[in-house]
């Protein structure tokens, strides 16, 4: 299988990782990631959004499955700005995936959704990510090439987790009173992917998320409870100092129902909740000095 994914980052790197008998190549933004990646013999392309390593394109248009993982800029869609017209030529080309973000149904004041709610997301970066799904969509309607689109929840899984915050000292116990979250092991992601890939159907959206939605704090005291270690002390959200960024997790409330994708996908999930992920984690010996 010939895979060309434009974001060569956590996820997609897990997907490729988690793949069997993949040939793959995609893009990152700096040469000398690019670079690295290919002495761990990934074929990787540096692409800023205006400019490309020589071939890139000819990769692009060998691919069987184009994975979508780097998010929109201002300007929208680096890769469909700059290579529309090549993927719509792809020849072998079967199926697009693009990783977008359960950030995009706003704010349900902690309420369930499911792939049949409106998307109610009035931020700069949730607007971006509508835009680009549905120029995915209509790419692929246009082409015949069936494309999913996955909304992913909070993603965590090995180096990027709360036992590390924990040992490195950068978890926080921050609480906005009735806030809640789903969360996604990067296992369960590229499950999704290759799930899809090999069932072979036309396309549609998906949330992928766990089935435990939980308040932050809850997670970073579990995760304290598995190393044995002292859980950090609840800091109220409105007086805690935090990046813009960081502030903007907390603006919307909802939880995010997977029924879809176990109904009609049959996928079963290797890590349904933060605390069968987390306990993974600890055993593997995440966190641990």
């Amino acid at each position: 299988m010939r895979l060309f994914a434009f974001g060569l980052g956590y996820s997609a790197l897990s997907v490729i990782a988690r793949g069997s008998d993949v040939e793959a190549s995609g893009t990152v933004r700096a040469p000398a990631a690019a670079a690295a990646l290919r002495r761990d013999g990934t074929d990787a392309f540096a692409f800023d959004g205006a400019s490309w390593d020589e071939g890139l394109k000819a990769a692009l248009a060998r691919a069987q499955v184009l994975l979508i993982s780097a998010p929109p800029g201002a300007d929208g869609d680096p890769a469909l700005r700059a290579f529309a017209p090549e993927i719509a030529s792809a020849s072998g080309l079967r199926r697009i995936v693009y990783l977008s973000t359960i950030g995009v149904y706003g704010d349900w004041s902690g309420g369930w959704i499911d792939e049949t709610s409106p998307t109610r997301t009035t931020s700069p970066r949730g607007l971006a990510r509508l835009a680009a799904e549905a120029r995915w969509r209509d790419l692929g309607a246009a082409r015949g090439v069936a494309v999913d689109v996955l909304r992913l929840a909070g993603i965590y899984g090995p180096g990027r987790n709360a036992l590390v915050k924990l040992r490195e000292g950068d978890a926080r116990r921050i609480v906005k009173p009735g806030q809640i979250f789903n969360r996604i092991h990067v296992h369960d992601i590229a499950g999704v992917v290759w799930r899809l890939v090999a069932a072979g159907g036309p396309g549609a959206v998906w949330n992928v998320a766990d089935e435990e939605p939980a308040p932050a704090q809850d997670v970073i005291a579990y995760a304290a409870t598995l190393l044995g270690m002292e859980t950090p002390p609840e800091e109220p959200f409105e007086g805690a100092v935090m990046s813009p960024m960081a502030r903007s997790f907390y603006e919307d409330n909802r939880r995010a129902r997977i029924d879809k994708l176990k109904r009609e996908l049959g996928y079963a999930w290797l890590y349904p909740t933060y605390r069968k992920g987390l306990r993974a984690l600890a055993e593997a010996g995440e966190g641990r000095s």
